[in-house]
Parts: C-alpha cells; sequence; structure tokens
C-alpha cells in the first residue's frame, strides 16, 4: 500500500538521485531539485528540472528504494518525464484522418478502405454465375424438373458442362468494370462539398447579376447531379472547369452585359468632296463667275 510520509533515508538521498540523473542526461541539463514523491513503503521519486532545448517543462524522475531494515539507498530507475506545464507534440492521429485536399503529389498512393461509406459495389455475387449460366443452380434445378429425353440430367452432370462465365466476367463484357460505385453517401458529401465552394452561398455569386442556371458556358451534368450541378466553361470566370452549382454565379455570365453592336453612321447630307461654283453678284456678272477669278478684280467690278 503507497505510503503518504516519504521514508526517511530515501528523501534524504537528494544527492544520490542527481547523480543518477546527470549520469543519464547531457551535461548541465539537470536543473534543481523540484519535489519528492513517495510511491510506496520505501519508495521515493525525486524529480529535477529538466534544462533541454526541446523539454520545456519536463523533469528527471529518479526512483530510489531501499530495503526492510536495511539503511543502504540504491537507484531503481531514471526517466524523462513531462510535467504539468511541459510542452507535448500533439495527439496522433491516422493519416486517414490527416489527409486534406491537395495533398496528394505526382507518384502518391491513396489506398481506400474495403468498408468505405462514399463507396458500394457495382454489382454483387461477383463469384456466383449468373441465373442462366448453364452451372447456375437455378438452371440446374429447371432441368431436373423437366423430362429430357435428349441429355438426361443436368447440366451440370454433363461430362463438359458449358461454361457461360461469372458475373464479373459478363459486367466486363458490358462495360462495368468498375468494382465499386460512389454511394448515395458518397454522393450527398461530394454534392456538398461542391456546393460550399461554388455555391449560392458566396461571395460572388451573391453579387452576380444572374445564376448559372441561365448562363451559355454552363455545361450539365449527367445522371442526377444534373439537376443541381453543371461544369463552368468560361475561361475568364474564377469557376473556370470547376462543378457549380447551378445557383452560383459570377460577373462572366453569358448574358450579363452583353455588348451592343457600334452604330452605323447615316450617309452625309451635303457631298463635301465636289466644289459647286456659287455666283457672288449674277446680277452684275450675267452670269457664273469662275472660282479661280481673283478677289481684288471681283471687288472693283
Amino acid at each position: 500500500m503507497r505510503s503518504r510520509t516519504p521514508d526517511r533515508l530515501c528523501a534524504e538521498a537528494v544527492d544520490l538521485a542527481r547523480e543518477a540523473a546527470e549520469e543519464a542526461a547531457l551535461p548541465g541539463m539537470v536543473g534543481d531539485h523540484v519535489a519528492t514523491v513517495a510511491d510506496a513503503d520505501r519508495v521515493v521519486t525525486h524529480l529535477f528540472e529538466s534544462k533541454e532545448p526541446g523539454y520545456r517543462g519536463w523533469r528527471w524522475a529518479v526512483t530510489v528504494a531501499r530495503a526492510s531494515r536495511a539503511k543502504l539507498v540504491t537507484v531503481d530507475e531514471t526517466v524523462l518525464l513531462p510535467g504539468p506545464d511541459a510542452l507535448l507534440a500533439p495527439e496522433w492521429v491516422p493519416w486517414s484522418e490527416r489527409l486534406r485536399p491537395g495533398d496528394m503529389g505526382p507518384g502518391d498512393l491513396l489506398p481506400t478502405d474495403a468498408e468505405d461509406l462514399r463507396l458500394e459495389p457495382g454489382y454483387t455475387a461477383a463469384d456466383v454465375p449468373p441465373p442462366n449460366s448453364a452451372v447456375s443452380a437455378e438452371m440446374a434445378e429447371l432441368v431436373e424438373a423437366e423430362d429430357a429425353e435428349v441429355t438426361p440430367g443436368s447440366p451440370a452432370a454433363q461430362p463438359t458442362a458449358p461454361t457461360r462465365g461469372s458475373v464479373t466476367a459478363v459486367a466486363e463484357e458490358l462495360g462495368m468494370r468498375r468494382a465499386r460505385v460512389l454511394s448515395r453517401y458518397g454522393l450527398h458529401t461530394a454534392a456538398d462539398r461542391w456546393d460550399e465552394s461554388f455555391g449560392p452561398k458566396t461571395p460572388m455569386a451573391q453579387a452576380a447579376p444572374a445564376a448559372c442556371v441561365s448562363c451559355g458556358f454552363l455545361m450539365p451534368l449527367s445522371g442526377s447531379l444534373k439537376q443541381a450541378f453543371g461544369v463552368c466553361a468560361n475561361e475568364f470566370s474564377p469557376a473556370d472547369g470547376r462543378v457549380v452549382s447551378l445557383s452560383y454565379g459570377c460577373g462572366g455570365h453569358s448574358e450579363a452585359a452583353v455588348m451592343p453592336k457600334p452604330p452605323r453612321p447615316a450617309p452625309p447630307v451635303i457631298d463635301e468632296t465636289v466644289v459647286e461654283p456659287m455666283p457672288l453678284h449674277p446680277d452684275r456678272t450675267g452670269g457664273s463667275v469662275e472660282p479661280d477669278t481673283p478677289a481684288e478684280e471681283l471687288g472693283h467690278s
């Protein structure tokens, strides 16, 4: 049973504990004596301040003890332990929880858990023959029920039973090569993530003149997502090449500010390219004045 009062001889063995701590630590890294803790009967731990640069608040703990009815104190253990205000490393988190979008680089591999909720099997019964296969249990029961005169017995009982392939082979032939597809949970999480990045609540969408649903640069998606999302194809938009919500919008909307065509000027009323001679005094000259007539002659006529 642990004693509340430290053993007197063990508690007085401070110098012995310091020597043990200095032997385990680097020179000059053991500080002042901090406390004495009674661990059990005739078992005491002496705590010394650690001066290690990277171990702020840590303490050297040296445990000493003595045998019953003995006066010789010996060292049991020397270890560096964190104190109440010690600088500790953050709690370890699995890599799958530390991974963030954009962390993957060229050559990196991201294994997917077999029980990932975002995925579900693309087809089931991969190791079981299809129901219409000659080696399937359903076909064998059907043949046994019929009165077959040409080939008595089930196809499975024949010497060379024809094999039509498994479900995996049929899926491969039909182009369904994906063993797993996106589940409803994965679909919803992706939609929430896209709506948060390029959705109606973003500052860009709040200041947009119109939504993407009426934009000519929107490329709709296929499947169930086409009802809420599309891909932006405007190279000047901040969402170019991104999946955007139909409620998203930006200043690059195709119908936001249609540039009007420059107006075509009207034809001139007076043709200034041709000079028409005008008579200054038709009553005096009796005719038109030539355009090359000097001004002095016109003034004295």
